[in-house]
């Protein structure tokens, strides 16, 4: 008798069976789950522009709410790192203002305006056009959504990768409010007001304000340009205003201010193999291990003047139709100046004069019937900037400038139908047109080509479709299969080397996503478990590389890519007052097809087996423990911790091995795996008299002073290997009070 042969899972099928199996055991345990005790607290989100149930929205989606975001001491975007699988939120080089999300292993390399976001990032349903600025203390902020994968039918352009709602509190209309002030190490120290004014007529209104101050984390010597480097001043306020014209009919007016005056973060020298010459000199200053004391002779510092209007207006047509109109308008003043080497010998140095507004309108008519979900919208929107980039080098001076602009304009319709009880079907589609906008110019002293002025336009369009097929087992256990697209739009070289590239666009950036998801609730109420298993293919991926010249970066379109991963989530109350949160991420990216000369006089030719995939960790992971520890006299005791690991990854997408010497190589910028714990001793609900009551905090971030490189700009050997490292925060600690009525 003949028996089949044994047959191994390919490796490619087995996160799948993953997913198959971790449902299956998953449904079994809510079966038996000893019912009773308190369930997870439910959250309600609005990614799919309605509110909605977390575990009932088909997509990979984090969401913390405003009470978790206080309790973990979350601030701004920076400290998002910890909340999803295959999230990484960091600081872009030679800046403390401009983030570099990376999301899925999408990321926005460089921190010019020109560059267009991959992850959108949006504040009351507005959308943020640039990275630069969006390090910003967001006041009274009620949640924050994370939307992993493409989200190009109703979100559009830029939002690749997916997209991040900060959600702030809409005014209460009763007299209430907090107090908040925190001191720490450094001389830190942060004051924040929250205050909601009673209802008077058909208004109500909301305030806040915030500031922080702190000492520069590394100090300077005598004779440098700044006392010290890495500090903080900032203030950030904001005004809601509710209007209730009648039961049907609301507007309601957002307005955020931030300014920031302070120093940037120490480029400091990590690498350098000059042996003579003037880069010579430099050879003292190199050090791989983070140094608090640092010599620069470069004027640094960085401020900004930002603020954002935005009015929602809400009318209801029945129970069941509404229609919105959000208009937005937003302005940017950024002037920061650096010293890019990080020594007293005047080798490299950089600024950065921009002005930047944005001016957005969008339609909404969100809608419903006994079985079907709709959403159908306009929208436009419009930008408009430019840039002084001027640079001093050891060879010569520069004035490099680029202006910029897009006007872009979208229909877009999603439908969410119930097939049957526990089937439903969404589709959605949106058309999206673009005018993008571009100038550059260039003078020069000493070695360079100078650039006469010159301006360009172009028009790009997409079509990005989204389907997902959803199955509910019951109302703790739903499945789904998903497919979408997004992209990230072209544009202009606005740091270009010649005319002529400057006048050539390069192409948007498409992603093409299969998802396959299950979402998880236990009987008991006690266990979630949500896991999202995908593959993303992308066309046309912009990178970014430096040439080693004064100001210019260049956007190429490397060719194709594949990018796989598993994310899986959960929370765990095992006990009532213990309660842990976690998340993994599992990434594997590599180029299908990666166009480019693998050496100097060489011909064009397929590269991807020798080119780094940037800002893609294979593993992510985070981990929250928060725990009631008791009751005093005093109140309750509360204990939080925060762990965050992630692994080695590469900052650029350079050669693995070095084929070419004249070109950079992806290891000497490689970051490596790092953990990061931050801890919270709580003492809430503190009686003090008066119409309230207070929470003390006790806290530590980098509770083990992690120090190591995190970020890196790369010269290339055309410039002796000269490379700047930038480091994680050193252990920070202090306490905070917040007072409620």
């Amino acid at each position: 008798m003949d028996f089949p042969q044994r047959r191994t899972v390919p490796a490619t099928h087995r996160p799948l069976l993953l997913v198959v199996a971790i449902t299956s055991a998953f449904s079994s345990f809510g079966a038996v789950a000893v019912e009773g005790g308190a369930p997870i607290d439910e959250v309600i989100v609005t990614a799919q522009k309605r509110a909605e149930r977390l575990q009932d929205v088909p997509i990979a989606i984090s969401a913390i709410s405003g009470g978790q975001i206080e309790a973990r001491g979350i601030s701004n975007v920076l400290d998002l790192k910890a909340l999803a699988p295959n999230l990484q939120v960091s600081k872009y080089p030679t800046s403390n203002v401009t983030s570099q999300v990376a999301l899925r292993g999408a990321v926005t390399f460089n921190g010019a305006m020109y560059w267009e976001p991959s992850v959108g990032m949006y504040l009351d349903g507005v959308y943020l056009g640039k990275a630069v600025g969006s390090v910003l203390d967001v006041v009274d902020v009620d949640r924050i959504e994370v939307l992993r994968g493409p989200q190009g039918t109703l979100y559009g352009r830029n939002t690749m990768a997916g997209a991040v709602n900060l959600i702030t509190r809409k005014p209460s209309g009763t007299l209430s409010g907090s107090l908040g002030v925190e001191v720490g190490n450094y001389g830190y120290h942060t004051e924040k007001l929250s205050l909601d004014l009673p209802k008077f007529g058909i208004a109500s209104v909301s305030l806040g304000l915030r500031t922080e101050k702190r000492d520069g984390l590394v100090e300077t010597t005598a004779g440098s340009s700044v006392s010290e480097l890495d500090t903080r001043n900032k203030t950030g306020a904001r005004i809601a205003v509710l209007l209730d014209f009648s039961p049907s009919f609301q507007a309601d007016y957002r307005y955020d201010y931030s300014r920031v005056h302070q120093t940037p973060p120490h480029n400091q020298l990590y690498r350098m193999t000059a042996t003579s010459g003037p880069l010579a000199a430099m050879a003292p200053y190199v050090a791989q291990d983070w140094q608090r004391s640092a010599s620069i002779d470069y004027p640094s510092y960085e401020r900004i003047a930002l603020q954002g209007h935005g009015v929602t207006l809400t009318w209801k047509l029945d129970d069941r139709n509404t229609l919105k109109s959000i208009t937005s308008r937003r302005t940017l003043r950024n002037d920061d100046s650096y010293d890019l080497d990080g020594t007293p010998v005047r080798i490299a140095t950089g600024a950065r004069i921009a002005d930047f507004s944005q001016l957005s309108q969008e339609f909404q008519w969100v809608g419903s019937t006994d079985r079907l979900n709709y959403v159908a919208g306009f929208y436009y929107y419009k930008d408009n900037g430019y840039t002084v980039n001027p640079h001093v080098f050891y060879f010569g001076t520069d004035s490099s400038e680029y202006g910029f602009g897009a006007q872009a304009k979208s229909l877009y319709g999603q439908a969410d139908y119930k097939l049957t009880d526990a089937w439903s079907l969404s589709a959605g589609l949106r058309r999206t047109e673009e005018t993008k906008r571009g100038s550059r110019f260039k003078s020069i002293t000493g070695f360079g080509t100078a650039i006469p002025y010159v301006e360009a336009e172009e028009s790009f369009a997409a079509t990005t479709p989204m389907v997902s097929l959803a199955y509910k087992f019951n109302d703790r256990l739903n499945v789904y299969a998903k497919y979408s697209e997004g992209f990230k739009s072209g544009g202009f070289q606005g740091e270009a080397g010649t005319a002529a590239e400057a006048l050539i666009p390069f192409s948007p950036e498409k992603q093409k996503t299969y998802e396959l998801g299950a979402k998880m609730t236990s009987v008991d109420g006690r266990v979630q478990l949500n896991v999202a298993l995908f593959q993303n293919d992308i066309q046309d991926m912009q990178i970014s590389r430096f040439t080693g010249l004064p100001g210019i970066s260049v956007i190429r379109n490397a060719g194709k890519a594949t990018v796989n991963g598993l994310e899986v989530e959960g929370t765990y109350v095992p006990v009532d007052g213990l309660k842990f949160q976690f998340g993994y991420g599992y990434l594997d990216g590599k180029y299908d097809e990666f166009m480019e000369a693998p050496a100097a006089n060489q011909a064009i030719s397929n590269v991807a087996s020798n080119r780094a995939f940037p800002h893609a960790p294979k593993h992510t992971f985070n981990l929250s423990v928060d725990t009631r520890l008791g009751r005093s006299a005093l109140g309750i005791w509360r204990g939080i911790a925060d762990y965050s690991y992630t692994s080695s990854f590469y900052a650029y997408p350079y050669q693995l091995t070095t084929v070419d010497p004249s070109r950079a190589t992806a290891g000497n910028t490689k970051v490596q795996g790092y953990g990061l714990l931050n801890l919270r001793l709580v003492l809430s609900n503190i009686a003090l008299g008066g119409p309230g009551s207070a929470d003390v905090a006790l806290w530590v971030k980098n509770a083990t002073d992690k120090q190591q490189p995190v970020n890196f700009i790369d010269f290339g050997p055309g410039f002796s290997n000269l490379t700047t490292a930038y480091y994680l925060q050193p252990r920070t600690y202090g306490a905070s009070l917040n007072y409620r009525w």
